[in-house]
């Protein structure tokens, strides 16, 4: 491995640096956007029940938005109905303002990662140019400097062939991600819809 980084010259370190990054990216939203963790699947059905009859209390809200993103959007539909003179409007209100933030959070490093896409070949580009200069650094009256020329061949190589080794798959998870985050997004709509529907009858009693 060291040899192919003494080989492919100094362009190479940034390349190394965004493959650093993009799989710290990778891994942790791996862990994050679980379907499990993001939304889960019986959650909506237990909130529903528990207040068929009352609303929750306060620290059941509370546990309630710390267990997960669609418990969040959940626990601020419970809180805009336990306020006084609360309204339909209000509550669904409430609940969009935080699948908004939900969906933002949701979609952290995203944009950071769909960065280090689009440079990677940039910077593969920039090794293939510092190893044509060498190349041609390597010609001289005299003739050719043969260990400058492969040196200057090898940087070209390995950088354009590294930058694409980064690219590829950090675009795919890009994707990847970017679709699992909107399939969050239209779950949690979906049941902050069936929740404000079955809190109608408790904002008649406030």
């Amino acid at each position: 491995m060291f040899s192919i980084v003494e080989a492919a010259g100094w362009p190479i370190w940034p390349l190394i640096a965004c493959s650093i990054a993009a799989l710290a990216i990778v891994f942790e939203r791996l862990t994050t956007l679980r379907g499990a963790r993001v939304i889960p699947p019986t959650l909506l059905d237990e909130a529903i029940a528990v207040s068929g009859t009352a609303l929750p209390s306060a620290d059941i809200i509370d546990k309630l938005e710390r267990n997960s993103p669609l418990g969040a959007v959940l626990a601020a539909g419970f809180r805009a109905v336990r306020r006084p003179h609360a309204s339909a409007e209000s509550v669904r209100e409430d609940m969009e303002n935080s699948g908004r933030a939900q969906m933002h959070r949701l979609g952290r490093y995203l944009n950071a990662l769909g960065t280090l896409a689009s440079i990677a070949p940039l910077l593969g580009l920039l090794g293939t140019v510092v190893g044509l200069i060498e190349i041609f650094g390597s010609q001289s009256g005299a003739g050719s400097n043969p260990i400058l020329l492969a040196h200057g061949i090898s940087v070209a190589l390995y950088n354009t062939a590294f930058g694409l080794i980064i690219a590829v798959p950090s675009l795919l998870f890009y994707r990847y991600f970017r679709g699992r985050v909107d399939d969050f997004g239209i779950e949690m709509e979906q049941a902050a819809i069936r929740l404000a529907t079955h809190l109608h009858p408790h904002l008649g009693t406030r």
